[in-house]
């Protein structure tokens, strides 16, 4: 499963690459208004820390206008993905970036007959949001269950990406589905490395080590 980081923040998205967590990042005009920088100058940035894909969302609703606004977008650099809301209009725009060699990433997914509409129209990424389907009483991981179904028996190439992930159990459970990609917050990435005992283990192993007088080096 590829990790992909949900944010605009740079510091952030450095020490996951680092760490060698990261295949990706997505950000949305949320996460920009959070980070209170210019739009275009932070995804220049951030794809210049990222070899993988990183989705610039465009903001036009209508067809022309969003062509108008993904080729701003697509221009910052080879990693960019156009990120697309899942409309006629979007799936009309999606259709057509494809087809010109663009990844694009179709967000706003909440139905598996969503998905299928994106994967026809040729999109890289399709991202269903699990943790706001939680939200209205409906569990997000049948979606993702949904969708690995239907691509597997139709062999699409659209990518599966896991949004809204709230917390490591949304990633867990999507790895076991066979999800192609997660997307989170980098604060449940970092959960996922946490576990009572390995603390419990390191606190032993260096009173023990500590008892011995010795240093390394």
């Amino acid at each position: 499963m590829k990790f992909f980081a949900d944010t605009a923040d740079t510091n952030d998205i450095r020490e996951l690459a680092d760490a060698g967590l990261l295949d990706g990042v997505t950000t949305n005009p949320s996460l920009i208004h959070k980070a209170g920088r210019n739009f275009l100058e932070v995804v220049a940035e951030i794809c210049e820390i990222v070899e993988g894909p990183v989705s610039a969302e465009v903001v036009a609703l209508d067809y022309d206008g969003m062509m108008r606004e993904a080729e701003v977008v697509r221009k910052i650099a080879d990693n960019v993905a156009v990120k697309l809301p899942l409309t006629i209009e979007g799936l009309k725009a999606c259709k057509a970036l494809t087809s010109d060699g663009t990844m694009v990433n179709v967000t706003l997914c909440f139905s598996a007959n969503q998905a299928l509409l994106a994967a026809k129209a040729g999109a890289t990424f399709i991202s269903p949001f699990v943790g706001r389907h939680d939200d209205i009483g409906f569990d997000g991981m049948d979606l993702i269950g949904d969708i690995r179904l239907i691509y597997d028996n139709y062999a699409f190439d659209t990518e599966i990406l896991v949004a809204s992930v709230r917390h490591p159990i949304h990633i867990l459970e999507a790895a076991k589905l066979g999800a192609d990609v997660m997307t989170a917050p980098p604060a449940v990435i970092r959960q996922l490395v946490k576990h009572p005992l390995t603390d419990k283990g390191i606190e032993g192993f260096m009173a023990d080590w500590a008892k011995t007088g010795q240093t390394i080096g």
